[in-house]
């Protein structure tokens, strides 16, 4: 899978956190492993334009979403199956996110992580213009986060405990070495 991130925030951000997230979200949702997503940070002004442009709606936004190619499922049984596509584009306000995050008491971090499930879904054909559609698409949004939070933690003890074992066996090779002399 690829996923490509611009960063012209001017706000520093852990870009492979949100790689992470995006390619976490994609293989759940069982997305061809051979897609591409393009992820772009814009400052303020510049979200505000697209916000304005696009959607015609005033001010920035936290994100926005533009799908490439139609997704859809199904289609003629003697059609080929599908191949990897480019997916979209997911255009993420670091600075915006950070205003939200702050006035949630959470993370800038956890906010963009947030923002990224949300963007995905959007590009896979989700929404939430009614309300049955916002109920499953923010249960799958919450749903998705915290699985990969959880997966987040499991790989972080898993990586702490490979080191202590590699710490062990150098030590351990101490004990095989015979005395000078003998």
């Amino acid at each position: 899978m690829t996923i490509e991130v611009s960063n012209e925030s001017g706000i520093e951000v852990a870009e492979d956190e949100l790689i992470g997230v995006a390619r976490f979200v994609l293989a759940r949702m069982d997305v061809n492993p051979g897609a591409e997503l393009s992820m772009i940070l814009l400052d303020i002004e510049a979200m505000a334009d697209l916000h304005v442009r696009w959607m015609d709606l005033p001010g920035p936004t936290d994100v926005m979403s533009f799908p490439m190619d139609e997704l859809e499922p199904g289609g003629r049984p003697d059609a080929p199956d599908p191949g990897p596509s480019m997916l979209g584009d997911i255009v993420l306000c670091p600075q915006f996110a950070a205003d939200q995050a702050a006035a949630a008491g959470h993370p800038l971090a956890h906010e963009l992580a947030l923002l990224t499930v949300h963007g995905v879904l959007h590009l896979l054909g989700y929404d939430h213009a009614e309300p049955e559609e916002e109920k499953e698409m923010f249960a799958l949004q919450r749903e998705l986060l915290e699985d990969w939070y959880i997966e987040q933690a499991a790989r972080h003890r898993r990586d702490r405990q490979v080191e202590r074992d590699r710490r062990l066996l150098d030590r351990s090779s101490d004990f095989h070495r015979r005395p000078e002399g003998l």
